[in-house]
């Protein structure tokens, strides 16, 4: 996801969500699922891990967040690779993202595989797998996360795998960040609008019927749909009804305050429902605008924001969530590499400036 507002054509500053993470899913994502698949992760009691610098983490407090923490994710590797190069200032930075629970980005290739072996994993260690599918046709309108299904049948098909994959396993899933918020602002053209939100419909009405399975559905963010009403047609016909609630902020900087108060005029107008937060990269708020019209795009300064928990005080927010992986690029933008790709300096800055 995310290449600038207007997918090729530029847009203002600071409106654009944020360049999808995943980029060309796959490698990553199918590796953890062999992993995942061939018992490599084990469970975990309540709590961190030993607390040395780059050691494998455990899960948090259950009572705080009950999503599952990857012990073998990338910010985990790098820093039990830092850890052992002797650089246990660099690893003690990067545990700060690898002891949290992350969204995982369900590939392309085998997603009843990736789906199984992430929300397995996750009972094993007695929490709930937190999901993103990411596959909508006409993805991010032809910008740094473009790609997608080819059409219709071939969403269905890749979305009845990942439904396999699920079954009766705890899982809350983020469904098709950007798809909705492009089509309100025009970047997907509108010949697609239609087919869309069928199969986001679909999509919500498959993964309902799964019997411990939550949905949101993407809302943006303020700075990119300014006005939260524009979000509500969208959201009625893509199955608001029916899904557990909304998702703002994936992929972006816009503070935790902001978030809320638009969120919370949104749910008013689509009967109540709740919402999630992206705090990610949050901590220190959206990049100045100047004169770069992708300030959206790998931005220097960032921290990562409030830890992931369902704690938020607030009865209207159900979470706030790491969905945009910390340390992952956002796109070829600011010499980073390609959307979804780990990028080490970048995850040591986001770690580095968080208060």
């Amino acid at each position: 996801m995310y290449g600038n507002v207007r997918g090729s054509g530029g847009g203002p500053p600071g409106e654009r969500r944020a360049a999808r993470r995943r980029g060309a899913f796959g490698a990553a994502s199918a590796l953890g699922a062999l992993l995942l698949v061939s018992g490599c992760f084990s469970s975990s009691d309540d709590g961190e891990g030993d607390g040395k610098a780059g050691a494998k983490p455990g899960q948090q407090p259950k009572s705080t967040v009950p999503y599952w923490v990857n012990p073998d994710g990338k910010a985990a590797r790098q820093a039990a690779a830092y850890a052992k190069d002797g650089k246990n200032d660099e690893a003690r930075e990067i545990d700060k993202i690898a002891a949290q629970p992350v969204a995982e980005w369900i590939g392309i290739e085998d997603p009843q595989g990736e789906a199984r072996g992430f929300t397995e994993a996750a009972a094993k260690a007695g929490r709930e797998a937190l999901l993103v599918l990411y596959n909508i046709p006409h993805r991010d309108c032809g910008s740094y996360s473009k790609g997608g299904a080819a059409d219709g049948n071939a969403y269905r098909a890749w979305l009845d795998g990942v439904l396999k994959g699920i079954g009766d396993r705890p899982t809350t899933v983020v469904l098709e960040p950007d798809a909705l918020p492009h089509i309100e602002d025009k970047c997907t053209p509108e010949q697609f609008h239609e087919e869309r939100y069928a199969l986001l419909t679909e999509a919500v009405g498959k993964l309902k019927a799964l019997p411990h399975t939550k949905v949101y559905l993407d809302a943006g963010n303020p700075h990119w749909i300014k006005d939260p009403g524009r979000m509500v047609e969208p959201l009625k016909r893509a199955g608001i009804d029916k899904a557990d609630g909304f998702a703002l902020n994936i992929s972006n900087f816009q503070t935790t305050e902001e978030n809320k108060k638009y969120g919370k005029q949104l749910s008013s107008m689509v009967g109540g429902k709740h919402f999630v937060i992206d705090t990610s990269r949050n901590g220190n708020g959206p990049a100045p605008g100047g004169d770069d019209p992708e300030n959206w795009c790998n931005p220097s300064g960032r921290a990562l924001g409030a830890t992931p928990t369902t704690r938020t005080g607030d009865p209207l927010v159900d979470a706030y969530l790491w969905i945009k992986r910390p340390g992952e690029s956002d796109g070829t933008c600011k010499g980073g590499p390609k959307a979804g790709d780990w990028w080490p300096s970048y995850a040591l800055d986001l770690a580095r400036n968080t208060k």
